[in-house]
């Protein structure tokens, strides 16, 4: 697995990956290369052996204490493997670099893969936004980590001496 930066010469893969994992909601072209162009926001693509297998983004304004993640998408085919829960935390070490101290995201009610990776990783559900993904009239549920509480649990869970900064991913 090759986590980096992302760049925009990777916005044509991470099109076809965002147009493969989100069919009816895909965001357009233009969105994504103006996300991937926003000071504020943090995105980093997944490869193996040179394929691009998922993309993820967080924005941070600089000096704000919160951050939301804008994106995250792992292939079908790598799917599973644990590949998705290591680029989530990479966005989430990200935001905690830029100040963050609350990160925030909006996930699809009928995506309970997604919503229990969230869950497992201290994600809060805080609210409700009704018929919010369109065309096909999903809830978004809420959601909202604590993300100095989060870095303690993860650094609980590294020896020190291997990891003294207290992250893994």
């Amino acid at each position: 697995m090759t986590l980096r930066t992302a760049t925009p010469d990777d916005l044509p893969r991470i099109m076809d990956l965002e147009r493969a994992s989100f069919s009816t909601d895909a965001w357009s072209s233009a969105m994504m290369a103006a996300e991937l162009a926003s000071p504020h926001g943090r995105y980093v693509v997944d490869e193996e052996a040179g394929r691009l297998i998922g993309y993820g983004g967080v924005r941070v304004v600089q000096g704000a204490t919160d951050a939301d993640i804008q994106t995250i998408a792992i292939a079908a085919d790598a799917r599973g493997r644990g590949r998705g829960r290591l680029l989530f935390a990479d966005l989430l070490r990200r935001a905690a670099e830029r100040g963050a101290r609350e990160v925030f995201l909006d996930v699809r009610a009928d995506n309970p893969a997604a919503s229990s990776l969230y869950i497992s990783e201290g994600f809060v559900e805080i609210g409700r936004r009704a018929r919010y993904y369109q065309p096909d009239d999903v809830d978004a549920i809420v959601m909202k980590l604590d993300l100095a509480g989060w870095a303690a649990a993860r650094s609980e869970q590294v020896a020190p001496a291997t990891n003294p900064a207290g992250w893994c991913g």
